[in-house]
């Protein structure tokens, strides 16, 4: 597997300069919300690279090596030497069609020889577990899925993919799966944040919008809870997702808030929250946060099936970043650590990230984790 990596930082300048390129198959792009202004870079790209296919989306901050950037463009470009390629790609009508387009984004690709599934999604009007469950429900058994929502720095108002031949679209999903026996993949998502208070049940919801808690009106008690950070939804209830259970024995699953209603007392989450399950808020600490990705990392190199890394691929979520400030480099310089020196790394902040929790589990939608995706080749 060959790759090098770019970064355009300034909207003009690339870094090191762009050459042309005829070998690489895959790009993978991760902007600044801004850099969707125009599709000036990307069709740059395109030109340099004209047999490659592009996966990319709209950010909240994007990683390259141990790095991370706002307001840029970065960019991976990877030549495959023994593994095929292919893209599917499917547009969202309504919140309520998630369940289907992920059944539609897996059953255009083939499913013979296939291996793994990145995808990357609108961030805002999709229900993030739906288009998990119909994904996971219409792969072969023993393949999954991961990858991630896009962002918008914390503002959400607007996300944005690239389609494979670069073209700028919303309310879309991508996916890219790889086949054949030459490719390698590892992943893992871990969290790190401390649940406090009681646990509560969830009295009314629709899918991912919750009504009540404890059968009071689920933004009322929500916002008693954040006391001055709640004049900043929905963007301060990145700082306090929910732990959900469904069942007594089940690992929880973080949600997070896209957005409230205060007609209804309602809020919208990335993922489904059903009735009579069980949420309890949650906080964060910075150093557990920290270990939380190198935990992620650790549970990742446990699936690998040989002893080297030529791609990692980091999706961490906005929260995380908002909480860590001026430290959010050391959860991604931690992950890179641990995998080692010599490969090579990429990611974005996300509005949801999609994984199982580790080798053979199930694949879900997490909020508030860092979550990798590890590939190599044999």
């Amino acid at each position: 597997m060959k790759i090098n990596q770019f970064i355009c930082n300034d909207g003009s300048t690339w870094t090191p300069q762009l050459e042309a390129d005829s070998n690489a198959q895959l790009l993978l792009v991760f902007a600044a919300p801004k850099m969707f202004q125009d599709n000036l870079r990307f069709k740059e790209l395109l030109k340099a690279f004209p047999n490659a296919g592009i996966m990319g989306c709209s950010t909240s901050g994007e990683i390259m090596g141990q790095n991370v950037h706002d307001d840029t463009v970065v960019v991976t470009a990877v030549e495959f030497e023994k593994t095929h390629i292919a893209f599917s790609q499917v547009l969202l009508n309504d919140t309520a069609d998630s369940y289907d387009c992920g059944k539609s984004l897996i059953n255009h690709l083939d499913k013979k020889d296939l291996r793994h599934v990145l995808v990357l999604s609108d961030g805002l009007h999709v229900n993030g577990s739906e288009l998990v469950k119909g994904m996971r429900e219409s792969l072969p058994e023993g393949i999954t899925v991961t990858g991630g929502l896009a962002g918008d720095g914390a503002d959400f108002k607007n996300t944005y993919v690239l389609s494979p031949n670069g073209d700028i679209m919303e309310k879309a999903i991508t996916a890219v799966g790889f086949y054949g026996e030459a490719i390698n993949v590892s992943y893992g998502s871990y969290g790190g944040w401390d649940p406090f208070g009681v646990e509560r049940k969830v009295t009314s919801s629709k899918a991912n919008v919750l009504y009540s808690i404890d059968n009071q009106p689920a933004l009322e008690l929500y916002k008693s809870f954040l006391g001055e950070n709640a004049q900043h939804l929905p963007s301060s209830g990145l700082l306090f997702p929910l732990s959900l259970r469904t069942k007594e024995d089940e690992q929880p699953v973080v949600r997070t808030i896209l957005a409230v209603n205060e007609a209804e007392q309602s809020i919208t989450f990335a993922g489904d929250l059903p009735e009579g399950s069980y949420v309890r808020l949650m906080k964060a600490n910075t150093e557990r946060l920290i270990q939380g990705a190198i935990k992620a990392a650790e549970i990742t190199s446990k699936g690998m099936k040989t002893d080297h890394v030529d791609l990692a691929i980091l999706v961490s979520c906005v929260g995380r970043k908002l909480v860590l400030k001026q430290l959010v480099e050391e959860e991604v310089e931690g992950v890179y650590r641990f995998l080692g020196e010599g490969h090579h790394s990429t990611g974005f902040y996300s509005y949801g990230e999609i994984s199982p929790f580790s080798d053979n589990a199930a694949c879900e939608l997490h909020n508030q984790t860092m979550t990798l995706t590890v590939l190599s080749e044999n």
